[in-house]
């Protein structure tokens, strides 16, 4: 992330950020200098600056005149994050007192209207392919009890999840992986995936892996499959030729039968279709 980057999540103005970047590089200066500096109007540098040293990121030393001096960048953002914990403990004691009311309130309503209406489950929901999709991977690599089964062409988004991973392998969860063969791959998919292969071997030497010899009409994660239906959670994205990976969305779902679905379909490529050897 760039600097930008970071003062967008620090939630500074352009003065601010402006003011701020300034007094890191100047260090201990007066307003009038960095107001100068910097070309924020003089009847603004003050309310910048007290701004600042309201959120902590400034220190105001006293005199004639007033001298500001930074935080450094490492207090700065460990600031940062203490503000937003405090704004989320004053949000999270407002909703508690809040609550008893509002469940008196629209408890019965919501009660009331849904006596006639007859549950339903959703098979699927959807997120965004990339970091929501990742961040769901992540997820049911940490909330897995037994197994963990992944079906992938390279695997080569294992650096996002490879704590997630580490983790659940810490916790005696089994993880087997079923890779597309490279004979099936183009010539850049089939270096990511030797690389890939290499680091298993090399970091994670319990995963067991095989490379299937057909082509693979879906890709996914799924965790904990129960044959008598009652069990499992999987993230799948099905196979679209023609829609770009930043378009995709993956599914999700916590349905014990179709998880257990999946996991007789990994089984079969895995003992018929696959090959545990990596082509020289």
């Amino acid at each position: 992330m760039d600097d930008a980057g970071v003062f967008d999540l620090l939630e500074l103005g352009e003065y601010e950020r402006t003011a701020l970047s300034e007094l890191l590089t100047l260090g201990r200066t007066t307003a009038p200098n960095l107001a100068e500096a910097t070309g924020i109007p003089k009847a603004r540098i003050y309310g910048v600056l007290d701004s600042l040293a309201d959120r902590g990121f400034v220190k105001v030393i006293p005199g004639r005149p007033k001298e500001y001096q930074p935080r450094s960048p490492a207090a700065i953002l460990d600031r940062a994050a203490e503000n937003h914990r405090q704004s989320f403990e004053s949000f999270r004691a407002d909703l508690d007192a809040a609550r008893e009311s509002f469940l008196a309130e629209f408890g019965p309503r919501f009660e009331a209207a849904s006596e006639d209406i007859r549950p339903t489950e959703e098979l699927f929901y959807v997120v965004d392919v990339g970091e929501p999709s990742e961040r769901e991977t992540r997820r049911l690599y940490h909330e897995a009890e037994e197994r963990v089964n992944v079906l992938t062409k390279s695997f080569e988004y294992l650096d996002s999840v490879a704590p997630a991973l580490a983790d659940a392998l810490d916790r005696g969860v089994e993880v087997d992986v079923l890779f597309l063969h490279p004979d099936l791959l183009s010539t850049e998919n089939r270096g990511i995936q030797a690389d890939i292969v290499e680091r298993i071997d090399a970091e994670f030497p319990r995963i067991d892996y095989r490379f299937s010899e057909e082509k693979l009409p879906w890709r996914g994660t799924f965790a904990d499959p129960s044959m008598e239906y009652e069990t499992g959670r999987a993230i799948l994205l099905v196979e679209e030729k023609d829609v770009p990976l930043s378009m995709r969305q993956a599914a999700i779902t916590d349905n014990g039968s179709f998880v257990a679905g999946l996991k007789r379909y990994f089984d079969l490529v895995w003992e018929y279709d696959s090959t545990a050897s990596y082509p020289e």
